[in-house]
């Protein structure tokens, strides 16, 4: 592999400065303002004991998310889509995304019949915001379920494994992980892989942007996003237990997944 030089100086494999700041939402179930480097995206959940109209009495829960980028997220001011009267397909792509690559996580009939939904409202956009709106969405859904059981009505956590997101690219013929906006704007492939910390794939999005890629390029991709994935899953289980630590958070997923 190439050792060319990135935008912001990092090495191929190294994912941006990480943090997930949680709690900041008083009136939520589960909230956390997660950063990757230029990167911040605001995560809230809310529990609603009511099914959507499609799942009535279907014997489980239901797990979703909206998103949204904030006027000012982006160099050029983006337009209020309430004001435009409607959704791009952009966003309607990127919340279905989130929304499924979290369902993959969770048992929806230990949920019971309520639903969770997610909020990601991306404050400052420099790549990744789908990706991190999925790592950042998994930490506020279990606060969410967290409270559930506190409350006793649920048993135990209905989640089966963590779920993380990490885009990765190729930018002048090397393989990097976790792309900010300047690589993901002149990347030759770019893909977002939606990962379990094990390395199991929930869903992958890869495109050539430029010529196609071959298989080598993308186990390169895979192999990166599996070590970043890992990381965020690290940090994803300190900012929910604190100093325990991933060791107690996995113990728990073991215990009620």
């Amino acid at each position: 592999m190439s050792t060319t030089s990135r935008a912001d100086g990092r090495k191929p494999a190294q994912i941006r400065p990480l943090s997930f700041q949680v709690g900041l939402l008083p009136h939520a179930d589960g909230s956390c303002l997660i950063q990757m480097g230029g990167t911040q995206v605001l995560c809230a959940a809310t529990i609603i004991e009511k099914l959507p109209p499609f799942l009535r009495d279907a014997g489980h829960g239901w797990v979703t998310a909206e998103y949204g980028m904030l006027p000012c997220s982006t160099h050029d001011r983006v337009d209020r889509e309430a004001a435009r009267g409607k959704q791009s397909g952009r966003t309607q792509e990127i919340q279905r995304l989130i929304g499924r690559s979290l369902r993959a996580v969770v048992d929806l009939k230990g949920l019971g019949e309520r639903q969770i939904k997610i909020d990601c409202d991306v404050i400052l956009a420099d790549g990744g915001t789908r990706c991190a709106s999925i790592s950042g969405a998994y930490v506020a859904l279990h606060q969410a379920m967290q409270k559930l059981v506190d409350e006793k009505k649920i048993k135990a956590l209905p989640l089966l494994d963590q779920v993380a997101a990490l885009s990765c690219g190729i930018v002048e013929g090397q393989a990097v992980s976790d792309l900010c906006y300047t690589e993901d704007s002149t990347a030759h492939a770019d893909a977002n892989f939606i990962m379990t910390p094990g390395g199991k794939i929930i869903e992958i999005q890869a495109t050539a942007e430029d010529t196609p890629f071959g298989q080598d390029q993308f186990q390169e991709m895979l192999s990166l996003a599996q070590q970043g994935i890992s990381e965020i899953a690290k940090a994803q289980l300190q900012a929910i237990y604190g100093d325990k630590g991933d060791a107690h958070g996995l113990e728990t997923l073991s215990r009620h997944g």
